[in-house]
């Protein structure tokens, strides 16, 4: 027997806050993600009654306290760090999520005193100058370099850290 799909309804104030309400119980975001996923429901269930209102939504969340933009770029920034992702890449991340103003500035002297841990551990990881099991040539010693620059991290960091030997004391970097 062949099963007829209902229409689903189109929303209303109450589902829409429904909605955001399910959305920042399940995942961490911001204000500015939260409205993107509010409008996209809103265009793929259309809309019923008086005019949608997405960013005072996620204004009144915010006030409320279910939503803070700082607290999520300091978690997100973190985990990248200790992914060993350079500061380039996250403050990019930061802006793409919607973590702008006052918050990034609030955010951007962490992210740069992590630069170096951030390097020293994507050296590591991907086995890079000191971590290296011989020293690279040429060659590789530059492709290691391009990984780190698309890692985020800055040239003259990712120089450094590629041309040391294998075995040398990363420790002794100074940014």
């Amino acid at each position: 027997m062949a099963r007829t799909s209902r229409p689903v309804p189109p929303l209303d104030r109450a589902a829409l806050e429904r909605l955001a309400l399910r959305y920042v119980e399940r995942f961490a975001t911001t204000r500015s993600r939260l409205v993107d996923y509010l409008r996209r429901k809103i265009r793929e269930r259309g809309w019923e009654g008086e005019a949608a209102d997405p960013v005072g939504l996620a204004e009144r969340f915010a006030e409320l306290g279910y939503i803070d933009d700082r607290a999520y770029g300091e978690a997100k920034a973190s985990a990248m760090a200790r992914r060993g992702l350079g500061a380039r890449r996250v403050a990019g991340a930061l802006y793409q999520a919607g973590v702008k103003g006052d918050d990034a500035e609030a955010i951007a002297p962490a992210i740069e005193d992590r630069a170096l841990e951030a390097a020293i551990t994507f050296a590591r990881r991907r086995r890079i100058g000191p971590f290296a099991d011989s020293p690279a040539d040429r060659p590789g010693r530059e492709k290691q370099i391009a990984a780190m620059l698309r890692a985020g991290h800055s040239p003259q960091l990712a120089r450094r850290i590629a041309t040391m030997a294998p075995g040398d004391d990363p420790a002794a970097i100074e940014l």
